[in-house]
């Protein structure tokens, strides 16, 4: 999405979604439902909808929401198609030929419909766009045969927006998941409200990610009966303790002092400024950061004018296997965001056996919540951050320890949730 812009002062203009001819309503097979990958064995058949999801141009990009689908469609209980619309604006976004129409990630089949996303303009429109987007996509699979039970959408804007239009074009019910801007950062804007509070009365089910988020949407209007807290699991198996934490570091050309590392988007709301500004109270500290954006510059000056550069390495973006060996290598890791939904960084540092020191973020005291995890700071600043991890290094941390506390977040209790959550959603519809 492009940068958010205060909407111009005046009267709030009347949106309506792009015209088009009438679709059919998918109607239910008689059996019940099936899978979408083949149409013929029992299960439940989700289409995913999603502008956050990794494609060949932007890996990580949503990796969170492909990583939970993963785990939901592990079993014979679920099935599902995503599609996941990308944005395009010359010289803004991944040139058309870096993403296909079509791909198989995972064994899920994945289409890629582009939407318009013009600069200053997309925030108001891309709901209408995507779905038009979507729409076209929906009907070259139905014209296959596929046939689904449910829309399984991810943030409440622009996805949720357009997929209760989708979801009454087509006859599904729709089940959002809440991730964080989308409720604490987006409804500051007059249009974005108005859609994401329609998308929080239209849609039959809602998810919040973490319980600080299921305040949000009530806040916003939100029927208590309809939100469920299903927090982010981890990947127990990927981020796990290195088997040398020495070598890790040898690996990384790191020496013997106390190493950082921070993991997310170069953006000002991850706070990466206040942990460069902490390392001046933090001598014989390194901070590796992780990640890309258009903060590079302006941290790297930073560092400079604080005198810390020679501390300092800004990695570039990391794909997901290559994330445990950073965490297996660093001291603790700091997450210093000023808003997040439930941040996935912690639980996977501490699977890996490494503390963290975070801001009080929405699901930050639910994920940290024991000594042997970390410490949720009272506040975001660089004196705070620089307290917090002389506390925790001085706590001598215990990488088993940690670990074992990371092992209650497998993400079994999540895709239970998830089912009964859609049976619960279908029962509902067809009573």
């Amino acid at each position: 999405m492009p940068p958010l812009q205060p909407p111009a002062s005046g009267p709030t203009p009347r949106l309506q979604p792009p015209a088009s001819g009438p679709t059919p309503r998918v109607q239910p097979d008689a059996n019940g439902p099936t899978p979408a990958g083949d149409g013929t064995s029992r299960g439940l058949r989700l289409l995913t909808v999603s502008s956050l999801y990794p494609n060949p141009a932007q890996p990580s990009h949503g990796v969170f929401v492909e990583t939970r689908l993963r785990h939901l469609v592990a079993g014979a209980e679920v099935a599902a198609t995503v599609v996941a619309p990308v944005p395009w604006w010359p010289g803004r976004t991944p040139p058309r030929a870096a993403v296909p129409a079509e791909e198989v990630r995972h064994g899920l089949r994945v289409l890629h419909p582009r939407f318009v996303a013009p600069p200053g303009l997309g925030m108001y429109t891309n709901p209408f766009a995507l779905e038009r987007a979507a729409r076209g996509a929906i009907r070259r699979l139905l014209a296959e045969g596929h046939r689904f039970d449910a829309i399984d959408a991810h943030y409440l804007y622009p996805d949720g927006a357009a997929a209760v239009r989708l979801g009454a074009r087509f006859g599904l019910p729709v089940v959002i998941t809440a991730r964080g801007s989308d409720t604490s950062q987006l409804p500051d804007y007059a249009i974005p409200r108005r859609l994401i509070c329609d998308a929080i009365a239209r849609a039959d089910a809602l998810v919040a990610v973490s319980a600080g988020l299921r305040s949000g949407l009530l806040a916003l209007g939100a029927p208590e009966a309809k939100v469920t807290v299903l927090r982010n699991g981890v990947d127990l198996g990927l981020f796990r303790p290195p088997a040398d934490r020495r070598a890790a570091r040898a690996a990384l050309g790191l020496g013997d002092g106390p190493v950082l590392l921070s993991v997310g988007h170069l953006i000002p709301r991850k706070g990466h400024h206040l942990t460069i500004a902490a390392l001046t109270a933090l001598p014989g500290h390194r901070l590796l950061i992780a990640g890309e954006g258009p903060e590079r510059a302006a941290l790297l000056a930073l560092a400079e004018r604080l005198g810390v550069a020679d501390r300092l390495r800004l990695l570039g973006p990391q794909p997901q296997a290559g994330l445990p060996a950073l965490y297996g290598a660093a001291d603790v890791m700091v997450l210093a965001s000023s808003r997040e939904g439930w941040a996935n960084v912690l639980l996977e540092s501490m699977a890996c056996g490494t503390p963290v020191v975070t801001t009080p973020a929405w699901g930050a005291r639910e994920a940290v919540a024991a000594p042997e995890a970390g410490l949720v700071l009272e506040e975001g600043s660089a004196a705070a951050i620089a307290e917090g991890v002389r506390h925790v290094l001085a706590a001598g941390p215990d990488a088993a320890a940690t670990r074992r506390y990371a092992e209650q977040f497998s993400w079994q209790a999540t895709t239970e949730g998830q089912q009964a959550l859609f049976r619960a959603v279908l029962a509902a519809r067809a009573g």
